[in-house]
């Protein structure tokens, strides 16, 4: 029988939901917009869109497995390790985009004659596809054998059970905290945000002297090309600084629940740690939106052209078919 879901978890459920509604539709429109705007083509953007990928699997795919495991349902143990993955996946995404990204603004500002020679759209496709790639393996590496299955056969030995080797499926249940901290962490998501930082350090020290030099030298054309890739490395290091904003509070409680077994965490701390990870996904569009010129322009033109104009075009047929009877 299904536990009665109680008050906090009707309203956990709720809040997750606005989540989904606000991020799956978002970073679709962010899709879209790459799709259909020829200015929206280069790799940069086609990073954007991996980004968008994930985080749209984020709204559609994590969010309802994560309230399926806040229910805490009985399952076997590879049962919910298979619905705790794919959060672990789609985060290691995120990430290695985000590092594609900074790697290449840093080569268009590095290297700026010979940037679209180096940067083909064929190896921007290899480098999305290896980021995929090397999430999955990150992701499934609990899939793999690091897991907490041993510790639970050992507890279930020791409390004399021999029934059938069924869990209330929860993520700590089967994630290993030693996994979490030490491999994930450690490896995989710290790292690349320090390397991150240091890029668009060093991203914005090159733009700086290059509009310095243009200026004592009254160059026009590469001041302009300069001045846009500020405006554009300054946006994307924001998305960068949303996302270790809202991943690193949920890292630091893994921390605390490996190093310190005894301290006790605040539940509401934790959800609040998780509201922020999901809630990092909805964010990108916003800034898209309100920080590039190149995707405002598209949003209203995917607007205009297919929703505020269509509903204005069915009007004037209707009134032009009123006014001929």
């Amino acid at each position: 029988m299904a536990h009665p879901i109680s008050a906090f978890q009707a309203a956990y459920i709720s809040i997750e939901v606005l989540i989904a509604l606000v991020s799956v539709p978002g970073n679709i429109l962010v899709i879209w917009a790459v799709k259909m705007n020829q200015a929206l083509r280069d790799a940069t953007f086609c990073f954007i869109v991996s980004l968008a990928v994930a985080d749209v699997a984020v709204g559609a795919l994590v969010i309802p497995l994560a309230i399926i495991i806040n229910i805490g349902p009985q399952t076997e143990f590879y049962t919910c390790l298979m619905v705790a993955c794919p959060v672990l996946i789609l985060t290691e995404s995120s990430i290695l985009a985000l590092l594609a990204i900074a790697v290449d603004r840093y080569l268009r500002v590095k290297i700026p004659v010979r940037y679209k020679s180096v940067v083909t759209p064929q190896r921007a496709a290899v480098a999305i596809a290896c980021c995929w790639i090397v999430s999955l393996l990150v992701g499934l590496t609990p899939m793999f054998g690091w897991n907490n299955l041993n510790k639970m056969r050992r507890t279930q030995e020791l409390n004399g059970s021999h029934t059938e080797f069924v869990i209330t499926c929860q993520f700590e249940t089967v994630i290993s905290m030693e996994y979490m901290v030490y491999f994930n962490f450690f490896v995989w998501v710290l790292p690349p945000l320090l390397l991150m930082l240091l890029i668009y350090l060093e991203v914005f020290n090159l733009i700086r002297k290059q509009l310095n030099k243009k200026v004592s030298s009254s160059s026009n054309d590469p001041q302009k090309y300069y001045g846009k890739e500020l405006k554009i490395a300054k946006s994307l290091a924001l998305v960068l600084f949303l996302f270790a904003l809202s991943w690193l509070p949920l890292h630091v409680l893994n921390c605390i629940t490996l190093f310190c077994p005894s301290c006790q965490t605040p539940h509401i701390l934790t959800y609040i740690a998780i509201f922020l990870t999901h809630g990092n996904s909805a964010m990108n569009p916003i800034v898209y939106a309100f920080r590039i010129k190149k995707f405002r322009t598209a949003f209203l033109q995917i607007w205009n052209q297919y929703f505020c104009c269509k509903t204005n075009k069915n009007a004037t047929s209707t009134t032009t078919a009123e006014t001929g009877n």
